[in-house]
Formats: structure tokens, C-alpha cells, sequence
């Protein structure tokens, strides 16, 4: 998690001939390579164009920094830079883009580390529609990504810095560098920071670390539907109805069976701890079902499904589980004739959810940062955006779950 000491959704597409205004290309593992179904890297667009990024990667608001020697992790009142020696920096090809690295090969996994971060950053500045600044500037000026530290298991983030090591897993696949979702969260920390502010004694009010948790969980899964890979293969393997078991349901795999957290839960606030990741389950669990509920309401209104979650209050649970078996009833070659408007809904849906949530955060004082507070300016931005539509439904996620009392 992230160590907090006291101190476009997608890149624009254009006409040049040259492929500038497309952005660069990077190649990203949208799950770590031993997760079957993932074993091969995804091409990507980063927004900033060929020679904005330089060797390292690194462009002006980050830079990647390999150390040669195992380094000791960042603890206050340490800070970036690393004055340690550096492995030679991942060059761009002739042609400005990262993607002719090869994973395994020296660079690939600096390339793979600075293009999640940039990505998650694309994706939410996208959605605030300017950038977002990092909550250490001007102190440190630039972020510092160390891509592996051996025989670390752990992920962090900091003043400055976005560190990652291993986890116990016997081969080199394992380390957090090929761990979409883990480096994911921990930009979701650094980008929450940038907008809300931190504390002056870290903690803030009564639900702050844990709403940065249930933030950052979620953030990572939004990351996750922005690849074709992803979106592909969960709707292809459920036919659509993300109503039952599947990807989404889990985070930071470190096996196909195994997962560390879900956000398909039924807890509701008075059943969870004080604990900050216990207590996060609840609010994380509300902006899934969120996203659920709006993708299922676009599928009925087009025509693509028979179930109206508009009558239900609380859809995943109350709905009998005979229907969601007729639901599936359609083999895999009908359910083809559906997949590509299945998948336009489920990225519009992760588009208003996730709109809603980055346009929220100008609205929350950290100081005095609660749950109900969170979901009432969740739930403003969504009135205010595009999300209208759905408010009525969304609220009804929040209200069940004992976050605020429903209107």
C-alpha cells in the first residue's frame, strides 16, 4: 500500500501519416504472464507522441530508475533520487515506440513498468479532462518507478517514488513490474493524493485510508476493461452476463484459482472492521456493483438482454438464479452475433462509473473524509454527468450496503 508520510480515458486518435497524434506504443501484460489467457503482452497507446518519451522510459512528469545493486526501500525521511548505480535505460526504437521489446529481454521490463503508470494516468486524467498534478510537487519534481528490488514482496508507493519487488513465486514472471493490477493500485494512490491532498498527519478523517484503498482497488480494475485482451476474453467465457463469477471479480491474481481480494461481496458497513483493507470492501463492493448495474441496464435498454435491473435494488442478489441461467442460455457462437455491442456497453458503462468517480474527488476534504461524504459526491458527479440516467440505481448500491441512507 501506499506510504503516506506527513508532508484522456484513451490517447486521441488523429490523421497524421506519421502515427504521432496516435500517441507511443508500449506492450503491457494485462495480467501477470502466468495467468492463463495472458500469457502474451497487449500493444498499447500511450498519449504522449514518439520522442516525448526518452530513454529510461522517462518523459517530464516520470522516469524509470533500474539499480544495478538490490536497494533497500524508501522509508521517511528517504527520498528519490536513487544516488545508487543504474542499469542502462530501455531506448526507443528508430521509429519513438517501446513495443519491439521482447518480454524477458533487458529493457522490457523497465518499458512494461513506466507504460502501466503511464497508462493509469491516461485514463484518469482522461476522465477529469486535465492533468492531474502529484501531491509531492515542487519538493520532488518527477515521480521515480524502481521496477524490481529482488527478495522484496511488496508493492509502495511514496513522496516521489513507486517501488516494486517480487512475490514468492519461483520465476522472474513473478515480480510486481508484470503485475498490471498491483502497479495500478499504486497509482491510484498517487493520482487520489494529487486531487484530494494528504494530511499533514497522514491519516485524515475517519475513512480516508480506507476509501484510498477501495479507490485504488478500483481503479485497477477500470485499468484492467481498458484492454481488448480483457474485455475479450471475460465477456467471450460469460457470455455477457457479468453477473456471474469472473475476471472482474478478482485482483491482483497470483494464480488462476487463487485471489487476494473480491470486490463481489455482500457486506455491508456494519459488518466489516477498522481495519483499513476490511473496511474498504464495502465501499469498493458499491462502485462494482455500480458498474454492473449501469452495463446491465445499457444491454436491456439496447435489446441485449431480458433482465431489467431497474427492478431490483439489489440486482446480483435478488435476482433468481434460474434467470441468470436463462440468461446463458445461448451457446458461444449465438452470444458472437452480440459480442462487439455487449462489449461497446460494458465500456461505456466502465466509462460513466469511472468518469463519476475521478470527478468526484475535487469535492472531498481529506480532513474529514468519510464514506457517506464519498458517496454523496460520488453520486453528484454521476447526477452531473453521464451517468444521470443511472443515478436512481447506483444510489440504491450505496444505500443497501449501509454507506447513507437512500433518499
Amino acid at each position: 500500500m501506499t506510504r503516506m508520510e506527513p508532508v484522456p480515458a484513451s490517447p486521441a486518435a488523429g490523421g497524421g501519416t506519421d502515427g504521432a497524434s496516435l500517441g507511443t506504443r508500449f506492450r503491457v501484460f494485462p495480467q501477470p504472464p502466468y495467468v492463463p489467457g495472458y500469457e502474451k503482452p497487449e500493444v498499447v497507446w500511450l498519449s504522449l507522441p514518439p520522442g516525448r518519451i526518452t530513454a529510461g522510459p522517462a518523459d517530464r512528469r516520470m522516469y524509470v530508475a533500474n539499480p544495478v545493486e538490490p536497494k533497500v526501500p524508501y522509508f521517511f525521511p528517504e527520498l528519490p533520487p536513487y544516488a545508487g548505480r543504474l542499469r542502462p535505460p530501455a531506448e526507443p526504437g528508430p521509429d519513438g515506440h517501446f513495443d519491439y521489446l521482447e518480454p524477458g529481454t533487458d529493457g522490457f521490463l523497465d518499458a512494461h513498468v513506466y507504460a502501466c503508470v503511464r497508462r493509469v494516468l491516461d485514463i484518469c486524467e482522461g476522465y477529469v479532462g486535465r492533468e492531474i498534478p502529484w501531491y509531492f510537487e515542487p519538493t520532488v519534481d518527477r515521480l521515480e518507478i524502481v521496477p524490481r528490488i529482488p527478495e522484496w514482496d511488496n508493492a509502495q508507493s511514496g513522496f516521489g517514488y513507486l517501488e516494486l519487488g517480487e512475490s514468492d513465486r519461483a520465476d522472474r514472471r513473478s515480480c510486481y513490474g508484470l503485475n498490471f493490477d498491483a502497479i495500478a493500485h499504486e497509482v491510484g494512490h498517487l493520482v487520489l493524493l494529487g486531487e484530494i491532498g494528504l494530511p499533514e498527519d497522514g491519516e485524515g478523517g475517519p475513512d480516508f485510508l480506507a476509501y484510498h484503498e477501495a479507490v485504488a482497488d478500483f481503479l485497477s480494475l477500470l485499468g484492467l476493461l481498458h484492454f481488448d485482451t480483457a474485455l475479450d476474453r471475460l465477456l467471450r467465457r460469460t457470455r455477457g452476463n457479468l453477473l456471474l463469477e469472473n475476471e472482474l471479480d478478482r485482483f491482483a491474481e497470483t494464480s488462476n484459482e487463487r485471489q487476494i481480494r473480491t470486490f463481489s461481496n455482500s457486506l455491508r458497513l456494519g459488518d466489516v472492521s477498522r481495519e483499513v483493507h476490511d473496511r474498504s470492501r464495502p465501499f469498493g463492493g458499491a462502485l462494482f456493483d455500480s458498474l454492473i448495474e449501469v452495463h446491465q441496464a445499457l444491454l436491456y435498454d439496447r435489446g441485449l438482454s431480458d433482465i431489467d435491473p431497474r427492478r431490483f435494488s439489489d440486482l446480483r442478489r435478488q435476482m433468481e438464479p434460474s434467470l441468470i441461467e436463462r440468461a446463458l442460455a445461448d451457446d458461444a457462437a449465438a452470444y458472437e452475433f452480440r459480442h462487439f455491442a455487449v462489449k461497446a456497453a460494458l465500456a461505456e458503462a466502465r466509462d460513466i462509473v469511472g468518469e463519476a468517480l475521478v470527478r468526484s474527488w475535487p469535492r472531498l476534504d481529506p480532513y474529514d473524509l468519510d464514506f457517506a461524504t464519498a458517496a454523496e459526491a460520488f453520486l453528484v458527479a454521476v447526477d452531473r454527468g453521464r451517468g444521470r440516467p443511472f443515478a436512481p440505481q447506483i444510489e440504491d448500491c450505496f444505500g443497501w450496503r449501509g454507506i447513507f441512507e437512500p433518499t
